[in-house]
């Protein structure tokens, strides 16, 4: 089968790969799009956590990527899969559901490494499909505004950026699943827990230019890194600072992103840039009426932004919309872990693009 566009006269058909961790929020976005939006497959290769998929959503359960894309054209065929599997498993699954004919929605990371990243928007393209990596914390109420501040140019020069991500994975959460902070499946803090970190950098006040960076594997059972920090110099002549550890105590503590400009200030914090606690610029704008309802309330780090990619996917199937964040979009951010990545391994500073 091939999914022709736009689709139309009838709801966005879904299937859904992976029913682990993250895949409630899917499911909660789809609910939210009923009507427009229908998940009629779900898939994984664990017999307990595809009969709790199938209870929660009445979607039919398959036992293999296989299975699921062998299903015919009669009505109950996917449009798009969404990969919400180990992270190392995703080049070669797009590239499966690529060739099937079939959209591909990715959680992100989008692949573990940087060629194979290529290689899934190569495959996509050539197969004539959408791919869409999902980064859905550039929709939270408090990001938008922010991106407005900049590309308004409220903030004059930008002279500095700092990100913090300052959470905690217990032990035990790595040894729940074995790939997670594998290097092959999964990577460690910078690739998985802040990845939505370093593309909120390169989508705000990129791109980037070149990367040095340290990690370290300080407390934690595993191959890749559970702590590390990145600077950045940026095209525009700024500067800007990741610093990520999964190692702080008892509880996620911070996740904020601090913004220092000729002539303003601004810091989003929380546990996941979700309060805005600091506002300031030399110049009044209609926005700051809107900061104090901006900030919101989270019980988890992944935010409500699901619900709001899951609308602009949606709409770029049915014709009426651009993809907010396709596979290009995806490797950007890709782009600049591998590059920390090989920073630290190498004791040198990376630039960008990354050369082969």
């Amino acid at each position: 089968m091939t999914a022709a566009l736009p689709i139309l006269g009838r709801p966005v058909r879904f299937a859904l790969v992976g029913c682990g961790r993250i895949a409630a929020n899917h499911f909660e976005a789809l609910r939210q799009h009923a009507g427009r939006a229908e998940l009629v497959a779900v898939c994984d290769n664990r017999p307990e956590a595809l009969a709790a998929a199938e209870a929660r959503t009445g979607a039919r359960g398959y036992a293999s990527l296989e299975a699921l894309l062998a299903t015919d054209g009669s009505g109950t065929a996917a449009d798009i899969v969404v990969l919400a599997t180990p992270s190392g498993l995703h080049p070669r699954q797009a590239m499966r559901v690529a060739q099937s004919g079939r959209h591909v929605l990715s959680e992100k990371p989008m692949a573990t490494k940087w060629d194979e990243g290529m290689q899934m928007v190569r495959a996509c393209r050539e197969a004539g499909v959408k791919l869409f990596v999902v980064k859905q914390n550039r929709l939270n109420p408090t990001m938008q505004l922010l991106k407005r501040a900049i590309d308004a140019g409220r903030f004059g020069q930008i002279y500095m950026t700092t990100v913090n991500v300052f959470w905690t994975r217990p032990q035990s959460y790595y040894d729940d699943a074995p790939w997670r902070g594998r290097w092959d499946m999964d990577g460690g803090a910078f690739l998985n827990q802040a990845s939505h970190y370093v593309d909120m950098v390169d989508w705000l006040v990129g791109p980037v230019d070149n990367v040095h960076a340290y990690t370290a594997t300080l407390a934690r059972d595993i191959e890749a890194e559970d702590t590390g920090v990145m600077s950045m110099r940026l095209r525009r002549n700024g500067l800007a600072s990741i610093n990520v550890t999964m190692l702080t105590h008892g509880r996620n503590y911070e996740g904020s992103i601090t913004i220092l400009g000729e002539r303003g200030t601004v810091r989003v914090g929380g546990v996941a840039v979700n309060q805005i606690q600091t506002w300031q610029f030399d110049t009044p704008h209609p926005d700051d009426e809107k900061v104090a309802d901006a900030s919101y309330a989270t019980p988890s780090v992944y935010g409500f932004g699901h619900p709001l990619y899951y609308a602009n996917v949606i709409d770029t199937l049915r014709g009426e919309a651009q993809a907010q964040v396709d596979g290009y979009g995806g490797l950007r951010s890709l782009e600049v872990i591998i590059a920390g990545y090989r920073s630290a391994r190498d004791g040198a500073r990376v630039g960008l693009p990354l050369v082969f």
